[in-house]
């Protein structure tokens, strides 16, 4: 792990692409800018790592409760369905 010490308005960059910029110091917290390729998906840790627990919730589930709820008939009236 790399530790660099900046003060607000300084930024670092990552590969020529990714620029973090601390924005803004004060009240125990850092706020950071990130300017980076628009295809380059950018999440908070604690999403991400949600998002991968329920991937691996998703990949766990019980393919037989899948099929079984894929058979119940659709309820009537629903919008976009032809009655």
């Amino acid at each position: 792990m790399l530790i660099l010490s900046r003060r607000s308005g300084e930024a670092i960059r990552i590969g020529k692409d990714i620029r973090i910029v601390v924005v803004q110091l004060g009240g125990g917290k850092v706020r950071l800018g990130i300017d980076g390729p628009r295809d380059l998906r950018i999440l908070r840790e604690e999403l991400y790592d949600m998002v991968a627990g329920l991937n691996q919730q998703a990949k766990a589930a019980d393919p037989a409760a899948l099929d079984q709820w894929l058979q119940q008939p659709a309820a009537p009236g629903k919008p976009g369905e032809p009655e």
